[in-house]
C-alpha cells in the first residue's frame, strides 16, 4: 500500500478539508504555506501519465471546488496548482496528488520556479512536440 492510500483508507490520520465519492483531499504536513492542501483520487493512480480520463475529471472538479472555496470563502486572492507526473519531474509520492496552495497579495511567497532562458529554437522545438 503507498502512504497516501493509507491517508485515504484513514490508517494514516490526516486533516481532510473535502471528501467524496472519487476524491479525498487534506492538508499537506509540510506546513510550507499556510492551507497547502493536496488532493488525490481515492482510486489509486501512480501519476497523470497512467491516470484515467474519468478519475482525472474528478481530481481536477475536485480542485477547482476546493480552490474557489478558499478564494471565495477563506480570505484567499488566488492559487497555486501544481502536479508533479515522475520522478525526474520531482514526484516523491508515486500517488497520483495536486497541491493547492492559496495565496493572498501580501504573504511574500515566491511559488513560482526561477527558471533560465534557454535561448532554444521555439519552431523546431514546436514540430518536435506538435501532437499531429
Amino acid at each position: 500500500m503507498c502512504l497516501f492510500c493509507d491517508i485515504i483508507s484513514g490508517k494514516i490520520p490526516s486533516y481532510r478539508i473535502y471528501e467524496d465519492e472519487f476524491t479525498y483531499a487534506f492538508l499537506d504536513i509540510s506546513d510550507d504555506v499556510v492551507g497547502h492542501t493536496l488532493v488525490v483520487p481515492k482510486k489509486h493512480c501512480v501519476n497523470i501519465l497512467d491516470c484515467d480520463s474519468n478519475t482525472l475529471n474528478h481530481v481536477i472538479d475536485t480542485v477547482k471546488l476546493i480552490s474557489e472555496h478558499y478564494v471565495n470563502n477563506c480570505g484567499y486572492d488566488g492559487v497555486n496548482i501544481l502536479n508533479c507526473s515522475g520522478e525526474s519531474a520531482q514526484q516523491s509520492v508515486f500517488h497520483l496528488h495536486v497541491h493547492i496552495m492559496p495565496r493572498n497579495s501580501e504573504d511574500g511567497l515566491d511559488c513560482y520556479p526561477v527558471l533560465t532562458k534557454k535561448n532554444s529554437d521555439l519552431s523546431a522545438v514546436c514540430d518536435r512536440l506538435k501532437i499531429k
